[in-house]
């Protein structure tokens, strides 16, 4: 048995003795660079583009939206984004032309040169501003999407609280910064054939964008992952449209075209987390017990719908938390501002909706004079239990037992009797804060049924066994865990499975790398299909792969999605099983907060995670650590500048993250419970350690400060407001 072991990891050596190829290592023939022309403006009409002097203009690829032979328009869920700006901009950093050029250098020139003038038009720049509609930039009112869940009867529980809390709090922008900025590579052949080369999370996006875009089928539309550096969902929707952009100039130009964000462009141009507002309204008991949650949920889309629903939609589903409340009412909104478009990031929403309630039920303790970890355990979901959506609780959880473990683990009662008695007398305040949350493993409802995705295992004629999926392996182990999968399956040697290069014109789609689903779902598929293969090899009397191969033929496996028979979900009511399963877990930070200075830091970090079953220690632990740094940068440093809908500070000089000297120890525990449906009992964890940091952190530095910071990053000049404002 592999699964549960460390084995090396399939992408290791590659990776460490460099040759493993990216993007930007990848040469073709012929091929020639290619960069994007951007508006500057937030919103207007385009009036002019001017070439200035000085350049060969007549060596240089031009590419407008007048040269894109089939629909204007980047497909996702509303096909609202135009891939060139034809007349109009809606935000700085739309691409209105793309050039081309053998120099770099030269072209790096050439698009200083081009002016383009903007009849600037009204825009809306706040996330208050577009809910107040005084200017309609999208639609008749600026809401992309809206969605309520509701249940019981919540006025009823305010009108008999003891006690009603409200809060309202605020999250900022994230910028994803993986290490390898976006690129493609595009080639478009005499018969219209467009295939792409790219860093990318999701082939088969970057194909059903290219195929409107084309006028082609999906025979004519090739996508190829290549080594991709890193994506935490910055690369699921925005390489559609690098890639549309370069294959545009490859097939004006006749030759391969490459394009490669520096940093500044990365950052100032391509997705971010969608920041939010969440309004709270709290019924209590004296006893500490939830009568009834009033929860209004707001995130900022940018200025195209992008994946602002299926956010959303996640974010509205986590905003009651792991807690029990029989009367409840969720409204949640996504609206449009003239920002460039935010899109997928870890967490997809939840990040969000969790940080409000978390920070807002230290507030309801307080109020009550009860300790935090208390009223958590007064009111979590049981086994048996509904969540928000009405959805039986299946999962043999206990979060009473988790809470336990990590405040334990972490002396929390200890440190915070401690702290309390030192703080008073010391520049350096410290305090401990706690989180409690869960996240649901895959698509939001019947999405995983409406996908249905497929992966196939293959027998080779060399005797070794062959993983085909779209899934792509970006840094988080992919490749490790399907071939632990496969090889515990069939019964054969780690080493002799191999994990298919996703490619659209030779693996199934398998769906995206996306919302936590990659083991879960389609390890549960590869786990099939390695069944079947093994089960025709034992009917076919053949001695072994090999063996099978030559006597008869192609050994091959197909398995299809199919959902758990429990799972019923209605869309429109957002009633029912919102996921096959959740995984569940308890964060606790100890920070310490300097009087003078007004800076946060986090010393020691515990996380306890009920994650089913842990397939691979090593990169279990990795992803919490990973998440759970995310979380602290997200919770204090990272803060997005915006500047009429520009991110102002797109360098790492000026955008902070943490580094090794800001993260603490991150301490990671696991519970196993084995989920029925999950390859050996696995459940998602990619975005669980993003859901628990930053909420446990602002708790903390109430415990130290005895202020309530609302919103974050929680900067030195967010926390001296926040004391300025506490203080009158």
């Amino acid at each position: 048995m592999t699964i549960g072991a460390a084995v090396p990891r399939k992408e290791a050596v590659p990776k460490l003795t460099g040759a493993a190829r990216y993007v930007d290592d990848l040469v073709l023939p012929g091929m020639i660079h290619g960069v994007t022309v951007r508006s500057r403006a937030p919103r207007g009409r385009i009036l002019a583009i001017r070439f200035g002097s000085g350049v060969p203009w007549d060596e240089i690829v031009v590419v407008t939206a007048r040269d894109i032979p089939g629909r204007n328009c980047i497909r996702l869920l509303l096909d609202d984004q135009p891939c060139l700006a034809d007349g109009f901009v809606n935000h700085p950093e739309e691409p209105v032309l793309l050039l081309a050029h053998a120099d770099r250098a030269l072209l790096d020139r050439a698009r200083a040169a081009v002016e383009i003038d903007v009849e600037p038009a009204p825009a809306v720049l706040t996330l208050a501003d577009s809910l107040a509609g005084g200017t309609v930039v999208w639609g008749t009112d600026n809401i992309f999407k809206e969605y309520r869940i509701e249940k019981g009867d919540v006025d009823r529980a305010l009108a008999a609280a003891d006690v009603v809390v409200e809060g309202t709090y605020e999250t900022g922008a994230q910028e994803q910064l993986y290490i390898e900025p976006q690129g493609a590579i595009a080639q478009v052949d005499r018969d219209g054939a467009v295939t792409v080369w790219g860093s990318m999370q999701c082939p088969y996006y970057v194909q059903k964008a290219l195929m409107p875009l084309f006028a082609v089928g999906p025979e004519k539309a090739r996508v190829i992952q290549v080594e991709t550096g890193g994506g935490f969902g910055g690369k699921e929707e925005y390489p559609s449209m690098i890639a549309a952009h370069a294959a545009l100039l490859a097939r004006k130009a006749g030759r391969p075209v490459k394009i490669v964000y520096d940093r500044e462009e990365d950052m100032a141009a391509t997705t971010k987390r969608h920041p939010s507002r969440t309004r709270h309204r709290t019924a209590l008991a004296r006893d500490g017990r939830i009568l009834g949650l009033d929860i209004d949920f707001v995130i900022d889309g940018g200025a195209y719908a992008t994946l602002s629903s299926v956010v959303l939609s996640r974010g509205a589903i986590h905003a009651a938390g792991p807690y029990e409340c029989a009367d409840l009412r969720i409204r949640a909104r996504a609206v449009a501002t003239n920002a460039p478009p935010h899109g997928a990031f870890r967490g997809f929403g939840a990040p969000q909706s969790i940080f409000a309630l978390e920070r807002h039920l230290d507030e309801c303790a307080a109020r009550l004079g009860m300790a935090p970890d208390e009223l958590r355990r007064r009111n979590f979901v049981q086994k048996g239990g509904t969540l928000a959506t009405g959805q039986v609780v299946r999962d043999d959880i206990d979060m009473g037992a988790l809470l336990d473990e990590a405040l334990a683990r972490s002396d929390f009662h200890e440190r915070r009797r401690r702290f309390a008695a030192e703080n008073p007398t010391s520049r350096v305040k410290r305090g401990m804060g706690l989180a409690a949350f869960l996240h649901g493993t895959g698509f939001t409802g019947a999405g995983e049924k409406h996908l249905q995705s497929v992966v196939a295992v293959e027998g080779t004629a060399e005797g070794r066994v062959r993983v085909l999926a779209a899934s792509t392996e970006i840094g988080q182990g992919t490749n490790t865990v399907f071939a632990q999968i496969a090889a515990d399956a069939l019964g054969v040697p780690y080493d002799a499975v191999d994990v298919a290069q996703p490619d659209t014109a030779h693996v199934p789609n398998s769906g995206p790398t996306v919302a936590s689903r990659t083991v879960t779902i389609v390890g549960k598929l590869v786990e099939a299909a390695a069944r079947d293969v093994k089960a025709a090899l034992a009917a076919s009397g053949a001695a072994d792969i090999a063996d099978h191969v030559a006597r008869h033929g192609p050994l091959r496996a197909v398995a299809e999605y199919l959902q758990p028979p429990y799972v019923s979900w209605d869309e429109t009511t957002f009633r029912g099983d919102a996921y096959g399963a959740f995984s569940w877990a308890v964060y606790v930070a100890q920070v310490a907060v300097d009087t003078v200075t007004f800076e946060a830091r986090v010393e020691d970090f515990v996380a306890v995670q009920e994650v089913g079953r842990v397939m691979h220690p090593v990169l279990a632990v990795g992803q919490i650590e990973g998440g759970v740094a995310q979380g602290i940068g997200w919770a204090l440093t990272e803060n997005v500048v915006w500047r009429d809908g520009r991110m102002a500070n797109c360098r790492m000089t000026d955008y902070i993250i943490p580094t090794s000297v800001d993260v603490p120890p991150i301490r990671a525990f696991f519970v196993e419970s084995p989920y029925a449906y999950g390859p050996h009992g696995a459940k998602g964890i990619g975005e669980l350690p993003m859901d628990g940091p930053a909420p446990a952190i602002a708790n903390a530095i109430r415990d130290a400060l005895g202020v309530s910071p609302t919103r974050i990053p929680a900067t030195p000049e967010t926390i001296e407001e926040t004391i300025e404002e506490a203080h009158g």
